[in-house]
């Protein structure tokens, strides 16, 4: 249902979450597993939509714009691939103006659903648990740790 697009920004914002201060494209690149050009155009929009901020320079890259328990996975999918409700009849049928057929109903529920949840969900929240295995990571569950992921 998520593009390819919002998964690697979801990748990279994750990752951030769990970093202390800002990181290259390459790096974040190596960490989640995204072509590197293509993450820089998704850090683009990112940074433009004020979810991450970019800073040129040797000791520039990029860092979530709040602290993680702020930015919420719905931001991130907002960024790139926006979520549209369904608040009339995509056929433009005269019969449907006013209410939703049952169809077109559900399918309006089930965004609805899915945008609660991802406002609901911040990127803390997706490192928090520290017995299951970290986001982005092929090692043991327990404790991360501090400072950079590592990937093996």
């Amino acid at each position: 249902m998520l593009s390819q697009t919002v998964e690697y920004a979801l990748r990279a914002t994750v990752y951030l979450a769990g970093e202390d201060g800002p990181r290259t494209a390459a790096e974040i690149s190596k960490f989640t597993r995204v072509p590197t050009a293509y993450l820089a155009k998704v850090l683009q929009h990112l940074a433009r939509a004020k979810v991450v901020n970019g800073q040129r320079g040797p000791n520039g890259g990029f860092a979530l714009s709040r602290p993680a328990d702020k930015v919420t996975v719905w931001e991130v999918v907002q960024a790139l691939e926006p979520l549209k409700r369904i608040r009339e009849c995509p056929l433009d049928l005269k019969t449907h103006r006013g209410r939703l057929c049952p169809l077109h109903r559900k399918l309006d529920d089930a965004i609805a659903e899915l945008e609660r949840r991802f406002k609901d969900t911040t990127m803390s929240e997706l490192l928090g648990d520290p017995t299951a295995p970290r986001p982005l990571c092929d090692v043991p569950t327990g404790p991360a740790p501090k400072g950079r992921i590592v990937l093996n």
